[in-house]
């Protein structure tokens, strides 16, 4: 029987739980927590890493760091987080190209991007956008495909090189309408788009952030864009998925835990970036800089990577065609 004094201690001591976060999640915050991103500093993963890290920051009382760990194609700085201690204060930033397509298009990976990695959140994506030449003379996705199939073969798409998303995207578009369109790789989506301008090349992909000023200029028509649904920022330019149903490509930014991470952390650590990404000024800055926000579930997240990974290995099976 709970006389009035149990009563009382057991009050005050759920009232002083309830606003206390686990022991593994209070042990994790009180260090330096740093986030791996395997690209450069100032690309457009970056600048979403450092923004979540200055928010985790202000919000947590611990800093949490952005190192650029560069170089192979993002496999050095993801081979570090597959090497770091499984503490929770090590993650790595992923995109759609390091822990996308690089299991299926890099031979003798130095780590498993299944067994090594435990996925925590996925935070955005950026769409791309299929765009022509306007001397084309088309401006939807069906338009390219009733002139691809009129001219098998003759047709160049460009990209940002072998096996990257633009190139990939593509394949899966060639595929899934049964176009023969000719792959030709540049070094970087600038480029490409620069070739497309100049008459190299009749179509190329890439992130709709780049692209504002050759649109408005009328230098490139985007006539699709590659993530599931439309842009709002180009509401107007219909999304692949409306021709293609279920198409999606866009290029993505998921958090990643070494695999044995203690799962209380990750799970704290999955619904701090949720608070991360519904802060005004975060939600502000993404909107900016184009990006779409996710903040998927720490099991959402898992299931959509499994996803992403086998859509990637038959785009790069089909590369290889």
């Amino acid at each position: 029987m709970m006389n009035r004094r149990t009563m009382i201690l057991s009050s005050t001591a759920t009232v002083a739980l309830a606003g206390v976060r686990p022991l593994a999640a209070q042990s994790w915050t009180s260090q330096p927590v740093m986030l791996i991103n395997p690209f450069s500093a100032g690309s457009a993963v970056d600048v979403v890493a450092r923004l979540l890290a200055d928010n985790l920051t202000a919000r947590l009382g611990s800093p949490f760091l952005v190192e650029n760990r560069t170089g192979a194609s993002g496999v050095i700085g993801t081979e570090a987080v597959a090497r770091a201690e499984a503490d929770g204060t090590t993650f790595l930033v992923g995109s759609s190209g390091s822990m996308g397509i690089n299991p299926s298009l890099l031979p003798d990976l130095p780590y498993d991007a299944r067994s090594d990695f435990v996925a925590v959140s996925h935070v955005v994506s950026f769409p791309q956008a299929i765009c022509v030449a306007p001397r084309l003379g088309i401006t939807t996705l069906d338009d390219l495909a009733e002139l691809a199939r009129s001219r098998p073969g003759e047709l160049r798409f460009g990209s940002s090189g072998e096996g990257s998303t633009s190139h990939l995207a593509m394949e899966l578009v060639n595929a899934e309408l049964g176009l023969d369109m000719i792959h030709v790789p540049y070094r970087g989506g600038s480029l490409a788009i620069q070739a497309l301008i100049s008459g190299e090349i009749d179509v190329a992909t890439e992130g709709l952030p780049s692209l504002p000023g050759q649109i408005e200029a009328g230098e490139v028509i985007p006539i699709a864009v590659t993530s599931h649904d439309r842009s709002p920022n180009y509401p107007e330019v219909r999304a692949v998925s409306e021709t293609i149903p279920g198409f999606d490509t866009a290029a993505w930014i998921i958090l990643f835990a070494r695999s044995g991470t203690d799962p209380q952390v990750v799970d704290t650590f999955a619904r701090e970036l949720q608070s991360s990404l519904e802060a005004p000024e975060v939600r502000a800055r993404l909107d900016e800089i184009g990006a779409v926000i996710h903040g998927r579930t720490q099991a959402d997240t898992v299931a959509f990577h499994q996803a992403e990974l086998e859509k990637w290995a038959r785009a790069v099976e089909l590369a290889k065609r």
